[in-house]
């Protein structure tokens, strides 16, 4: 029976096949020398300056690489807050519109990091990253959460994204176990939106409560 693929898609699919890897790792190399740079000259203050100075696209990029795991430079756990404080205060009162669009670059820009790392894993395997000096995760800590995902299984990955100091260890994992990329991809994003909700809400009201001042 003849193959329905057009010549076109196969075309594509033969290209993505070939050289997919070689993108991904390009692209991962651009964002682990960005993260080692701003590591070198940057602080948490640079970070909320990037997002005073270029607002939404300064903080779709610091999430590219939070999800990348390459945020050497901030603590990622201030970023939502920090840019609510920022970009969606005025008056006393809150953009609530803004709100909405810095959750959704959020999502948006951790997933995609996070998914980049995931493919990274999927065609160059474990031990090739375990080689890689900006891959941060140790071999014990990997063999960890190796575990998680071989007894929890796919409801691991926003879970442990849902999570302080477990976000992102799953990506690998599920890269490597082959998990559906777009099933990865929803499953983190959704971790993604629940960490960062709760978080939000959190800092919002120990700011209330006098704790911070940068809400």
């Amino acid at each position: 029976m003849a193959s329905l693929e057009s010549p076109n898609r196969s075309r594509v699919r033969t290209w993505a096949e070939d050289y997919g890897l070689l993108v991904i790792a390009l692209s991962f190399v651009a964002l682990a020398v960005a993260g080692i740079a701003l590591f070198v000259v940057g602080d948490e203050q640079l970070a909320r300056q990037w997002i005073d100075d270029y607002g939404l696209a300064a903080l779709l990029v610091i999430f590219l690489l939070e999800g990348a795991m390459l945020l050497y430079f901030a603590p990622s756990e201030i970023i939502v807050p920090a840019a609510i404080g920022t970009l969606a205060t005025a008056g006393g009162g809150y953009d609530w519109g803004m709100i909405v669009a810095i959750f959704a670059i959020a999502v948006v820009g951790a997933t995609a990091g996070q998914t980049t790392l995931f493919l990274l894993a999927q065609r160059g395997g474990r031990e090739w990253l375990l080689q890689k000096p900006w891959f941060r995760v140790s071999e014990d800590k990997l063999d960890r959460f190796d575990g998680w995902f071989d007894r929890w299984g796919q409801a691991a990955v926003p879970i442990s994204n849902a999570l302080l100091f477990t976000r992102g260890m799953l990506t690998v994992p599920a890269g490597v176990a082959e998990m559906d990329v777009r099933r990865f991809a929803a499953l983190s994003a959704l971790g993604t939106l629940v960490f960062e909700g709760w978080l939000a809400v959190s800092f919002y009201y120990l700011n209330e409560a006098g704790l911070f001042s940068f809400l």
